[in-house]
């Protein structure tokens, strides 16, 4: 590794990332909105647990490299001191929303295209340009000027992470808190998922989470050590899918004019290792629109995922695994708004009522 630049680990290691990433979605039907859609229609919740799974596998490892003082976590951009509460909120409410019209999250998008899904393609392309242009174009406009300015300040006690809040009302050092709170979140969430025997007789669900945990937490420390180039210092990031869409449609419209950097290795990576599992499998299909109905439902769904995910900070990936292995506060609140949007607009969908779906997301019976 020694004799290759910085920027060309960094595109190798996300190529491969990704590939595990891309791999292990097709092979076990990991799938974050098919998970809601599996707990809020079927009441199964096999799915929902492989990505409470990988949620707290992450933690664990995010937290052990945050206790170690390696891979430089403390200064992810999750756990600035700007705390964005309105635009996780908002963010998360419409990105909900949208992977409810399109059926899955921008992971899933590019999982369903390596398999032949052009519906997937086209919301890859409305997905990509929606977020870019919210977080660079047009539409940042809006949300520069709007919720932007709604930010609060948590600088007086030091972040927004959980164990930022717990010193500040208990008065113990941070630093000895990060790794407790890590273990104590991520072993509750281990209870839920192992509780259930019947996840514990499913090994594909268990790989599947454990398999996602560590490649999440392999971005952190792959971007937190190799990035850290004292000439060339790369942001310490880790797995996302929505402004890297975006950025991967520009990268491949100005090839000989840009670089490929790690977030699009992750892209083309997660592509590939979907495709290659597809090929295997014998699951390649060719798949189109049934009707305008159907082409304006997904259109509209990709550009709000694309749009509320860059609002909130990231998806169900990038602030519900990353995001939240990190304990900052913003993810969690931005995960929660992403499941009441997409449960929200299941029943939309179901009853074709707007007030109906709103009486069935609050329990109450519609009049």
């Amino acid at each position: 590794m020694g004799a290759l630049s910085t920027p060309t680990i960094l595109i190798l290691c996300g190529l491969l990332l990704g590939a595990v990433m891309g791999a292990t979605a097709r092979a076990a039907r990991f799938c974050t909105f098919g998970a809601v859609e599996d707990l809020v229609l079927a009441g199964k919740s096999l799915r929902i647990k492989s990505w409470a799974l990988a949620i707290a596998v992450a933690m664990i490892c995010v937290q052990m490299m945050h206790h170690a003082g390696i891979a430089r976590v403390e200064e992810v951009f999750y756990l600035q001191s700007q705390f964005g509460v309105i635009g996780a909120i908002s963010g998360g409410l419409l990105f909900g929303l949208g992977m409810s019209m399109v059926g899955t999250c921008g992971y899933g998008v590019l999982i369903r295209m390596a398999g032949g899904d052009l519906k997937s393609f086209v919301n890859f392309l409305v997905l990509g340009l929606s977020g870019y242009m919210t977080a660079r174009g047009l539409t940042s406009l809006f949300k520069v000027n709007l919720i932007d300015s709604m930010i609060l300040d948590l600088s007086a006690i030091g972040g927004q992470g959980i164990p930022h809040v717990i010193s500040g009302f208990t008065g113990l050092p941070i630093a000895m808190l990060w790794l407790p709170t890590g273990l104590a979140v991520a072993g509750g969430l281990m209870v839920y998922c192992f509780n259930d025997g019947a996840f514990r007789r499913s090994s594909r669900d268990i790989i599947a989470g454990i398999s996602i945990g560590i490649a999440v937490a392999a971005g952190f420390f792959i971007t937190g050590t190799y990035g850290a180039d004292p000439f060339d210092p790369i942001r310490v990031q880790s797995l996302t899918y929505v402004l890297p869409l975006g950025d991967t449609i520009v990268w491949l419209i100005a090839f000989t004019g840009s670089a490929m950097t790690f977030s699009i290795a992750v892209v083309v990576g997660t592509i590939g290792g979907a495709a290659i599992v597809a090929v295997m499998r014998d699951e390649i299909r060719w798949e189109a629109f049934d009707d305008v109905q159907d082409m304006r439902r997904h259109l509209l769904g990709a550009a709000a995922m694309g749009a509320g995910g860059v609002t909130a900070l990231g998806c169900t990936v990038g602030q519900g695994i990353s995001g939240v292995s990190t304990l900052a506060m913003s993810p969690i609140i931005a995960l929660a708004s992403i499941f009441i949007g997409a449960v929200y607009g299941l029943h939309w969908l179901m009853t074709g009522s707007a007030s109906e779906a709103w009486h069935m997301l609050i329990g109450r019976e519609s009049e």
